[in-house]
């Protein structure tokens, strides 16, 4: 069995030690792909010395607009691309194995929130909807099917539709995901007067140049009070990852089985801070088997302990991209 498809299946099961799927992975994948390998190379790093996951240099996520970053060699089946902002550079990520990324979604879903198929999922993804390589609808269309409830499905611009849907479902007793893009659910909550408190209701980021940026505890605090909800959930992805992370309220994501993070210094990017210090976040997706598992975000936050880290804000140099959610 070779290399990749034996760390998917072991990555699946759930069954393996971070630290060591970690480093086995950037060993290979330090010989595997060309940008991270000449990155490397330019930073004059011994791969042989990286023993523990601080000495992994992890490589700029602005390396996805300029390169095709992929580890070994595959014909895409798709190619994920952020939304970024009119005339804006946008990312790539070449998509070997969907089923894979499918899988993968499911399971880290599932570890936050229970069997898909206890949910009915109404997503108001709008602007995603409006083209066709976003791995948000992937992974959301895949999640609806799978779920198997035929009251789940995705509402561009009708609002008034959704609400009946969402009446339904109450009626029914129907456990109920509502996913939405950030403008898309203020949009929502000033369309109507609705109680919600009965419901899940988690946004994704992204005001897409639509309305002013708020906080992300600005945001919650207006859908809060709009919905009569007691927290709003969160979902940490983007195109770069294959990842996830979740948060049921307060801000905190909970790290998940393939998804860690570390916190850099805001100066130095190779030295990192102890927990509660705010720095730059490093990603390690161990979904990211044909990229590069090993990102360096432009969004800053902390750890509070080994299980939550929180977004606080991005670089201000950082591109204004499609997802931004947070200002300082």
């Amino acid at each position: 069995m070779d290399f990749v498809k034996s760390f998917k299946q072991k990555l699946l099961s759930g069954q393996f030690d971070f630290e060591e799927m970690a480093l086995t992975l950037f060993a290979w994948q330090a010989k595997h792909n060309s940008v991270y390998k000449r990155y490397l190379d330019a930073l004059g790093r011994d791969i042989q010395q990286v023993k523990q996951l601080t000495d992994i240099p992890f490589l700029p996520i602005a390396f996805f607009k300029s390169q095709d970053v992929v580890s070994g060699h595959f014909e895409a089946v798709a190619t994920f691309e952020s939304s970024g902002t009119t005339g804006a550079q946008t990312s790539r990520h070449k998509v070997a194995d969907l089923d894979f990324y499918q899988k993968l979604t499911q399971k880290l879903f599932e570890e936050s929130y229970g069997p898909l198929q206890d949910w009915s999922i109404l997503a108001l993804l709008p602007s995603y909807l409006e083209r066709n390589n976003s791995s948000l609808v992937a992974m959301v269309d895949y999640f609806i099917k799978e779920s198997g409830q035929s009251t789940g499905g995705f509402y561009l611009n009708d609002l008034k539709a959704l609400i009946q849907q969402i009446e339904k479902n109450k009626f029914l007793g129907h456990k109920t995901l509502l996913i939405g893009v950030s403008f898309a659910l203020l949009d929502l909550a000033e369309h109507q007067e609705i109680n919600l408190s009965d419901i899940v209701i988690m946004e994704t980021g992204g005001m897409k140049g639509r309305r002013k940026e708020l906080t992300r505890f600005e945001l919650h605090e207006q859908l809060k009070s709009a919905f009569r909800v007691k927290s709003i959930h969160s979902e940490y992805g983007m195109t770069e990852l294959f990842s996830q992370s979740y948060s049921s309220g307060e801000g905190l994501f909970k790290i998940s089985s393939s998804f860690n993070v570390l916190i850099r210094d805001i100066n130095d990017p190779f030295t990192y801070m102890s927990e509660t210090k705010k720095g730059g976040i490093n990603v390690i997706d161990l979904g990211n088997v044909q990229s590069c598992a090993f990102i360096e975000t432009q969004d800053i936050g902390m750890k509070h302990d080994s299980q939550y880290f929180e977004v606080l804000g991005r670089f201000d140099q950082a591109d204004i991209r499609g997802c931004n959610l947070l200002v300082l």
